[in-house]
């Protein structure tokens, strides 16, 4: 549909993958080399210049594979989200997600015994094929990056100077899906529409039972009960100061764009005079 596409170009637009023209960007090129979604390409990238590269390389993994969560057989609800309790981690779904990764590698890194795979998955309530398919997936994502002489920062990943960069990447791409719960009760009202959404069953939030008040999503499911999967909570500072101007501008208006606007002139720079201001 012509709406469609024009949403899709002033996506692509936001994510400076156009030049004035409307043809690809030299960045947008770049962009394009990677068979992710444009925002996750973006994130990708990102995080080049934020130096958490083998971080975005598992969450991009993860995310582009099938869901490595299993639907617990009934009675088995408890076992299984006490299991996915080990991988939590208080930053959100994304850095959970490297966990999950990294336990399968530390579990499966005994090439003698291939079945050890499979019994751990089944352990844990996990997906042996997705866990497997993402692992394929990071190390054609490692081959491109190295074609195309990107740096690979090496793996920080615990640290609060590498958790806050991996939130900064995420935001570069991800500003577009961010959202907030408007009564404390996990009733999330995502910023670019007036629709409401509650975190999906799978989020680590639904395991520790903590709501988080502003979170960057991964993807909006209307099929899963208008669910936002895979969050990450996000400071409303840390968007306001990643944020194209021009995007958020063309927000509808909204009480969380009331707040947004407030952090935004709270970090503006007092102008010297007031013919500055003017």
């Amino acid at each position: 549909a012509p709406e469609s596409l024009m949403q899709a170009l002033e996506d692509l637009d936001y994510l400076a993958a156009l030049d004035n023209d409307g043809n690809l960007s030299e960045f947008g090129i770049i962009m394009s080399e990677f068979p992710l979604d444009p925002q996750l390409s973006k994130s990708l990238l990102a995080s080049c210049e934020f130096e958490c590269v083998d971080e975005m390389l598992t969450i991009a993994a993860m995310v582009t594979a099938p869901s490595c969560f299993l639907h617990a057989a009934p009675g088995t609800e408890e076992i299984a989200r006490t299991c996915w309790r080990r991988f939590s981690h208080p930053a959100g779904d994304h850095c959970t997600l490297i966990n999950v990764f990294n336990a399968f590698k530390a579990a499966t890194a005994n090439p003698t015994d291939p079945g050890n795979s499979e019994k751990w998955c089944r352990d844990y309530f996990l997906s042996c094929s997705a866990l497997s398919m993402a692992e394929m997936i990071r190390a054609e994502l490692v081959e491109i990056m190295k074609r195309i002489e990107l740096p690979i920062s090496e793996p920080d990943f615990g640290s609060e100077g590498n958790l806050l960069s991996i939130k900064k990447a995420l935001l570069s791409g991800y500003f577009m899906h961010i959202a907030r719960d408007v009564d404390g009760s996990g009733n999330y009202l995502m910023l670019t529409h007036k629709q409401v959404a509650q975190l999906h069953p799978f989020s680590s939030y639904c395991n520790t039972r903590r709501i988080p008040e502003w979170v960057l999503f991964h993807e909006f499911s209307i099929s899963e009960g208008n669910s936002i999967r895979v969050v990450s909570e996000i400071s409303p500072h840390l968007f306001a100061e990643l944020v194209p101007q021009y995007y958020f501008s063309n927000l509808p208006p909204s009480e969380s764009k009331d707040i947004l606007r407030e952090v935004i002139n709270h970090l503006a720079p007092v102008p010297a005079t007031k013919e500055e201001q003017k």
